[in-house]
Parts: structure tokens; sequence; C-alpha cells
């Protein structure tokens, strides 16, 4: 069994994250987002273990993340992810192409925060895709955005980050 804190804390001592200068209020910046919750959840299960729990900064959404994660395994979905879509299936319909563009799993899973993580950027820079109000690419999709439609978004997405 595992109780992960749901910290990133690289720069930790001998007495871990009640060390830190950030340490009890200001720790939400260094937050495990529920992404990095489905990779661990899927590391410590091919270790072997087969009780994961949460201890200080778990929030509802890891312990979802877990259980998502584990889905397979365990047979079934925990209540309430399908709410969620699966891995941002209702962004598909968002009004702004850069969101739709985010709708995949691989996007999520290979997120690096700007949060002044370790090799993370300690900015974030917007995707600047020049369209603004008015513009028909922001118009509220009412079904998924087509494979097709997707690959348009995607081919964008690389024209505006040249």
């Amino acid at each position: 069994m595992v109780q992960p804190l749901a910290y990133h804390t690289p720069d930790c001592n001998c007495q871990g994250f009640i060390d830190l200068p950030e340490f009890p209020f200001a720790l939400e910046p260094r937050i495990l987002t529920r992404w990095d919750m489905h990779k661990y959840a899927r590391e410590a299960y091919k270790a072997g273990i087969r009780y994961i729990g949460g201890c200080c900064g778990f929030e509802p959404y890891h312990i979802r993340a877990v259980a998502e994660e584990l889905a397979p395994e365990r047979g079934f979905l925990p209540q309430g992810s399908d709410k969620h879509g699966s891995w941002g299936a209702g962004l598909e319909m968002h009004t702004k192409p850069w969101v739709r563009a985010r709708s995949r799993r691989d996007y999520w899973e290979n997120i690096r925060p700007a949060s002044g993580r370790p090799k993370c950027p300690s900015l974030s820079t917007p995707e600047g895709w020049g369209v603004t109000k008015g513009h028909t690419e922001l118009l509220q999709h009412r079904e998924a955005t087509t494979a097709q439609e997707m690959q348009q978004v995607l081919d964008r997405q690389k024209k505006a980050k040249a």
C-alpha cells in the first residue's frame, strides 16, 4: 500500500515538505495534477501495489484519477467520471480551436505545467492563434469535433507555434 503526498517537492530536506517555506498555506503551486496521479497510479500498480490512498494535498479529483486509471483492472469507472467525459472529450465542442486541440489524452499526459517545477517553464506562454471575438472558428460546436476537423485544428496549432 502507498499513501503519497500530492505535492511536487524535489527540493525537500530530511524532514520533507514541512521544511519548505511554502508550508503549510502556500503549497498549491506544487500540487500534482490529475494527470500526474494517473501516471502515479499506473506505476504503483505495475510495482505490485494494490492499495493506493492519499495524504497531504490530496483532493477528490486525485482519488478519482487513481480510480479512473485503474478502471480496467477494477472492472468499472468510479461514480462521477461519466460527467467529465473521456480525457477531455467535452473539449471537442469548445468555442476556441486551441482548447479543442487539447481534447486528447496525449496532450494532458505530456503537459509540463508552468509552475516552477524542475524542467518546467516558470511562466506560461499563451497560444497565439490570431483569432478573436467574432471569428468563425470561435463558434460554439453543437457536436463533437470530427476527426477531419480535429486534424485541421492540429495543423493550425502547428502553424501558430511556428
